[in-house]
């Protein structure tokens, strides 16, 4: 069976770091389509359906997680931790180096479909 790597498959890109060259290579085309095709509440949907987990070591259903989320609590904000400290521990520091717009339009995507007012890197 093909391995289909979606999150590293533009690594090695000469400067992905960028803007520029983030967007030449389909960057935020994501969240271009999730406003275009999606209400919030049917990104949500579309999330739990598509089974991504999280990276972490328990691997939640990212969409139960969001589901979660009370209804009615405004304003809402968004903390994604960033932070690699735990010893030993690379798997997303190398994500974040090589494509550091790629962390963004996550958080961009998952802030329009929880409705969030501010987000925290």
């Amino acid at each position: 069976m093909a391995e289909h790597q979606l999150l590293t498959k533009d690594f090695g890109t000469e400067g992905l770091q960028t803007l520029p060259v983030y967007e030449r290579v389909g960057g935020y085309q994501g969240l271009r389509d999730a406003f275009k095709k999606f209400t919030p509440e049917a990104l949500v949907e579309e999330v739990k359906l598509s089974g991504v987990r999280g990276r972490g070591g328990a691997g939640f259903p990212t969409g139960a997680k969001w589901s979660f989320l009370p209804k009615d609590v405004f304003p809402r904000y968004l903390c994604c931790n960033a932070d690699e400290s735990e010893p030993g521990c690379f798997k997303d520091r190398y994500l974040i180096d090589e494509s550091p717009h790629q962390l963004i339009e996550g958080v961009l995507i998952a802030a329009y479909a929880l409705q969030v007012n501010i987000a925290f890197i």
